[in-house]
């Protein structure tokens, strides 16, 4: 009797997409804050309490906290992707306890979605933030693993020594860890304000602040002016969005693709 040589080949896939990933493309969220909603269950899949691990087939009833989720938003779309000049006053964050103003009030309508912010700036720090339709692609480029590059423009107040600049590039030790500078630009300026580039490939919360701090150096003003691939232009004023271009959007698909290739 001839052995079958195609076991591999012949064992099937589970059927469906896992819920998680779905309703991320959805734009209900990020995969990461998805999957704490099925643990809590507030996902069911055909009126019952849905597991990580569950999947997605056509014809099944999906509800999201109470509500029946359309199934026109469930179906593959276009990924859309906004920049947005945040100023500084405003907050990251769909609303604020305190009444300040959030970055989505300024944001376009979405017909059937909602935006996913990738990542967030402090409400002291003003610059380019994306917003897209697709919580996988915003997932993506904020994990820590794909080491997408953040750049900010950073005004100092006083002198900077050699000596602070190398300690920064080298790296210095915060209260969450080691932390550094990939690219260090001097950017010039008058009197007592000095503008520099830093390039770094973290999110850390308030983490270039904090690196100028840990040397005793004050900044004045700081703007995230590029996230990956993408810069923001002079033409998108605080305040103010742009949807990126077919190719822009590409280009961020592109980047976390690769990264995740180079670490295999």
């Amino acid at each position: 009797m001839k052995k079958d040589t195609n076991n591999s080949k012949n064992k099937t896939k589970p059927a469906g997409e896992r819920l998680q990933k779905i309703l991320a493309r959805a734009g209900y969220g990020s995969r990461r804050e998805l999957e704490e909603w099925i643990k809590r269950g507030s996902v069911k899949l055909n009126d019952k309490t849905a597991e990580l691990g569950d999947r997605y087939s056509p014809g099944d009833k999906l509800k999201v906290n109470g509500k029946l989720v359309p199934v026109s938003r469930l179906k593959k779309k276009d990924t859309r992707v906004l920049m947005y000049h945040k100023p500084v006053g405003e907050v990251t964050t769909r609303s604020d306890p305190e009444g300040r103003k959030t970055v989505f009030e300024n944001l376009p309508k979405l017909a059937g979605g909602r935006w996913i912010a990738v990542g967030r700036l402090d409400i002291s720090t003003s610059g380019l933030l994306l917003f897209t339709t697709d919580g996988t692609l915003a997932n993506n480029l904020m994990h820590p693993s794909q080491e997408v590059e953040r750049e900010y423009a950073v005004r100092i107040l006083g002198d900077v020594s050699k000596e602070i600049l190398q300690a920064l590039k080298e790296g210095v030790l915060l209260e969450d860890g080691p932390a550094k500078f990939d690219k260090i630009i001097d950017k010039g300026g008058e009197g007592a304000n000095h503008w520099y580039h830093v390039v770094l490939r973290e999110g850390r919360n308030r983490e270039v602040r904090r690196l100028w701090e840990s040397q005793g150096v004050t900044v004045s003003r700081l703007m995230r002016v590029r996230y990956g691939p993408v810069s923001i232009p002079r033409t998108v004023r605080p305040g103010k969005s742009q949807d990126l271009t077919d190719r822009e959007v590409k280009q961020l698909f592109a980047l976390v693709k690769e990264n995740k290739e180079e670490k295999l």
